[in-house]
């Protein structure tokens, strides 16, 4: 830590920054934001410098931010970008690339996770980033109904095989079929083997890619082309369609991770295959009925891999500044409070860190869900193609178009814009 902040204050002084000078970022209003904002002070003592974060929701992000990256110098010196946006930004020639300063620094690269750093970090082997938080989704499951030994006797009983932590997707989904009960005995199901997100667009793009995964499917190939009409995704489909319209909460087609994770919060579910950031608030007994109760794995077949990454606009007002914050913040130390506050770690040696741990007993089982990972699409047009096939997607979990006939859809609509960004002919 001394080494780093007398790196920093050497920096600012070959600079000759006056001391009142002022970095702005553009954040998402998100914990880890919080964590952020906690710290500032101990970045201005060290440097000088005031720190201002305009922090909004993520539906207005990427609509702010694209004039502010167009324009020769922009409102903001350093910004976070979703993976969602990689493609986009790096294309366009958006991003600063921060090898030099990482070299001069000292920088290890090699600190984060691969599967993070291949995400939100580097493109083509320029590091255009380093990577904040990751929101790799994992499945969060009541332990405490696994663990009743009448519930694993019924289970048995009526599958023939043992009740446990899920280990492949088959398994999971008879678990989501058993727990959906109707315990009041008023002819409707009030307690759910699982909750989705089915809402269209990104909210069951980043859900339902973990039943894709599920049944062995794939996005692409290694040539990028299309597999969303292959008999895995169409599976992959069916089965969310079905978890939404019979395992799950009423109006599931419609919620997010907020209406999702409420369900589980109210202890209303068996199950949620969710981001891995909110295990500690659905397992907090001070807020949630399930606190105490509940653990996390890994998602049969692997989670979806998502993270956000520092990034400097070369339309940035003051570069060097902002890499002397995103130097800052992203050093171990500092890291390492984040990661004790709650943020989802990006950096391999915090998910074993002794002070981590001690904090949050959950650590080392988060690593391989990250490391574990599938990629998403990430492409020129991905927004695009989130709003496209999570249309389809959504239609099929809603109950108003048939699994595979959805799936065709999204096949072609994600072929045409793959061609549109010269991926395939």
């Amino acid at each position: 830590m001394k080494r780093l902040l007398i790196g920093v204050l050497a920096l600012v002084a070959m600079m000759g920054v006056a001391r009142a000078e002022t970095l702005r970022i553009l954040m998402e209003t998100v914990p880890d934001t919080e964590q952020v904002k906690s710290l500032l002070s101990e970045f201005k003592a060290a440097t000088g410098y005031d720190v201002e974060i305009e922090a909004i929701s993520y539906i207005d992000m990427h609509t702010k931010l694209v004039p502010q990256l167009i324009a020769p110098t922009g409102a903001y010196d350093i910004i976070i970008v979703d993976f969602y946006w990689v493609a986009e930004f790096t294309k366009a020639g958006w991003l600063l690339p921060l090898d030099e300063f990482a070299q001069r620094d000292g920088v290890d690269l090699g600190r984060y996770v691969p599967k993070v750093m291949a995400t939100t970090g580097q493109v083509d082997g320029v590091t255009y980033m380093l990577p904040f938080y990751n929101y790799v989704m994992g499945l969060v499951y009541r332990k405490d109904l696994l663990e009743d030994p009448a519930e694993q006797a019924a289970f048995k009983e009526k599958y023939g095989i043992e009740l446990g932590v899920p280990k492949t997707w088959d398994e999971f989904k008879k678990q989501m079929e058993f727990f959906t009960r109707d315990t009041d005995g008023d002819g409707q199901n009030d307690f759910f083997g699982t909750v989705t997100q089915a809402q269209r667009g990104d909210c069951i793009m980043m859900q339902s890619s973990n039943f894709l995964y599920g049944n062995g499917g794939r996005y692409y190939d290694e040539n990028w082309n299309p597999l969303l009409n292959t008999p895995e995704a169409v599976q992959g489909l069916a089965d969310f369609a079905d978890a939404t319209l019979k395992y799950s909460a009423p109006g599931s087609e419609g919620f997010c991770f907020d209406e999702a994770t409420a369900v589980m919060t109210q202890g209303k579910a068996y199950s949620i295959i969710t981001f891995n950031n909110l295990y500690a608030t659905i397992n907090n007994p001070e807020t949630s009925a399930a606190g105490g109760k509940v653990g996390i794995t890994g998602v049969p077949g692997g989670g979806l891999m998502g993270s956000w990454g520092w990034g400097i606009p070369k339309s940035s007002p003051n570069k060097d500044g902002a890499w002397a914050f995103i130097n800052w913040v992203e050093s171990f130390d500092i890291a390492k409070r984040r990661a004790i506050m709650g943020n989802a770690m990006t950096q391999t040696a915090l998910f074993t860190d002794v002070d981590v741990v001690a904090a949050r007993p959950e650590a080392p089982s988060l690593e391989p869900l990250v490391a574990e990972a599938n990629a998403f699409p990430v492409f020129t047009y991905t927004v695009e193609f989130v709003e496209a096939v999570g249309r389809e997607f959504n239609l099929a979990a809603s109950g108003q178009k048939d699994p595979k006939e959805a799936a065709e859809a999204a096949q072609e609509a994600f072929a045409d814009l793959l061609r549109k960004d010269g991926l395939i002919e």
